[in-house]
């Protein structure tokens, strides 16, 4: 039967895990939403999986610092999330559209990226602007060798690992330690300090050590029975990729000079750290920023089999607020990815 012209038009649906409200994982919830449209500058990708990050669960019940939590309420929204309302941040999937101003991407292109602020990779699809705006949206063509999971699963933990080693000017012969090495980041850390020269250390749960020497770590600590400030060595590099140490313990253990890097910390951390080093010649390091060149080369390295994604668990879109209780447990292993059918797939 035809529409008369008073019917309101069809929309085009898809699934979405929608965050509507902050709180536990059950404020995430699957929903139907209208599908975005490209603009002129953008590209519409067809999701094909994603991940949940440590950074994503705080987001979602806002446990950040006071100093944090406060602006970012104010601007999501105050008594909800409103200008954000799909969480994600890595992506993986194919082209489906692009804005007519687009010239570096085509319909049907594997492509693998971070969407920045924007967040909205908890969806079956995502539109992101053809270069970074800014702080948004970073799009790669993916890895010939990697699967949909694996590409996912690259963007934050890669990124951040490869900003911190560059900024520490991780040398060939250097000694790194790496606390909180079994993670995202740190799993990716462990690999790029070794690709760059290092001895590496891992720090961890005794169940991940395992994991953490397949991926070519040299040494592995259980931080359970043995305090790596207290066992007489000393390394050049120390990444304390939770940031929840006391600093001026950890930096006992650094050479002077030597560089202390904080992926996670509260600005009061920071200040106490600063302080702990006045005196020395040691450097203390926090606050990552990504370029969009560095996709690019962890993408190189990926091809060449110089890095790999550690992946934990896999769970299905429906089951997005699920993998946000195993990731607060703090036993994942690497990343935990979310797979994403797009609706015309489902029952195929």
């Amino acid at each position: 039967m035809r529409s008369s012209p008073a019917d309101p038009p069809e929309r085009d649906l898809m699934k979405a895990v929608v965050w509507t409200a902050y709180g536990p994982p059950d404020v995430l919830q699957l929903q139907e939403i209208t599908k975005p449209t490209p603009k002129d500058n953008e590209v519409l990708i067809r999701i094909r999986a994603a991940t949940v990050t440590a950074g994503d669960c705080e987001a979602r019940n806002l446990s950040f610092s006071p100093m944090l939590a406060l602006p970012m309420r104010a601007y999501v929204g105050l008594r909800r999330p409103t200008r954000k309302t799909i969480l994600g941040q890595e992506f993986a999937g194919e082209v489906e559209a692009v804005g007519k101003a687009v010239t570096r991407f085509q319909p049907s292109d594997a492509v693998f990226g971070h969407s920045g602020f924007m967040t909205g990779t908890y969806a079956e699809y995502i539109c992101l602007p053809e270069e970074p705006a800014g702080i948004n949206g970073l799009i790669e063509a993916m890895p010939v060798t990697a699967s949909f999971e694996e590409a996912a699963a690259v963007p934050v933990g890669g990124l951040e690992a490869l900003y911190y080693l560059r900024r520490a000017d991780l040398q060939s012969g250097q000694k790194l330690l790496i606390i909180g090495a079994g993670g995202s980041i740190g799993t990716f850390g462990v690999q790029l300090g070794k690709h760059l020269g290092a001895e590496v250390t891992a720090v961890d749960s005794a169940a991940k050590l395992d994991m953490l020497r397949s991926i070519g770590a040299d040494h592995v600590i259980d931080y359970t029975q043995e305090d790596f400030t207290e066992n007489g060595q000393f390394y050049d590099v120390i990444f304390d990729v939770p940031g929840k140490g006391s600093v001026a313990r950890g930096m006992r253990s650094l050479t002077d000079p030597g560089v202390y890097l904080r992926a996670n910390t509260s600005a009061s951390k920071s200040m106490r750290g600063q302080w702990a080093s006045r005196k020395t010649n040691k450097t203390i390091i926090s606050g990552a920023t990504y370029s969009a060149g560095d996709l690019p080369f962890l993408k190189r390295l990926i091809e060449e089999g110089k890095l790999r994604t550690v992946i934990d668990r896999c769970y299905p879109l429906e089951q997005t607020a699920e993998a946000h209780r195993y990731v607060e447990t703090g036993q994942k292993v690497g990343n935990v990815v979310i797979t994403v059918r797009p609706q015309k797939e489902q029952g195929v």
